[in-house]
């Protein structure tokens, strides 16, 4: 049998735990002194079990960030990623674009994170995010899928009012094409 998908959260435990067992947050600018907020929750949204951050984004005291985030072990801990070939998300938007940032154990600085773009629809849809598509952010340490930590979906950039809704998170293997011979 060949296993394509390993499961992060499935929303099948009560929130705010992930099926791993680690717990979601949510963090904004706050923590640096930017004035936007947010808030997690547990959602049903188009008739799906979901994980939904709202909030507003705002450029003022140099922020511009909401986020949540969820280590992807349980004790903090390095999680061994390279058997899969990326991450793939179920997501339900207001058709904007997110980000989702992922961390190893190699970067040192809150703001270092291996980053990745998508746009959230208004409707259910499976995101499909290659490791080799992550591009390194302010750090010059590249993407290790052996010690990943934390992934994060973030709002961030631009002032606006995010809505995002997760109703799955997967590690995921993307098929390859195998080149037929030639007679």
């Amino acid at each position: 049998m060949l296993v394509t998908s390993a499961i992060i959260d499935d929303l099948s435990r009560d929130p705010p735990l992930a099926a791993i067992g680690s717990k979601w947050r949510l963090f904004t600018d706050q923590v640096m002194g930017g004035v936007s907020n947010g808030t997690i929750a547990r959602d049903v949204i188009a008739g799906r079990a979901a994980i939904r951050m709202r909030g507003d984004v705002s450029l003022e005291n140099n922020g511009g960030f909401v986020q949540i985030v969820l280590d992807l072990s349980p004790d903090g801990g390095v999680v061994d990623a390279s058997g899969w070939s990326g991450i793939e998300l179920d997501v339900f938007g207001n058709d904007e674009e997110y980000g989702v940032h992922l961390r190893t154990d190699a970067l040192t600085r809150p703001w270092q994170s291996y980053r990745q773009i998508f746009t959230a629809y208004a409707d259910w849809r499976t995101v499909q995010l290659p490791f080799d598509h992550f591009v390194p952010y302010r750090t010059d340490v590249l993407l290790d899928t052996r010690r990943l930590r934390r992934i994060g979906l973030v709002a961030i950039g631009r002032a606006f009012a995010p809505d995002l809704a997760l109703g799955g998170l997967r590690f995921m293997t993307l098929p390859r094409f195998i080149k037929e011979p030639s007679s």
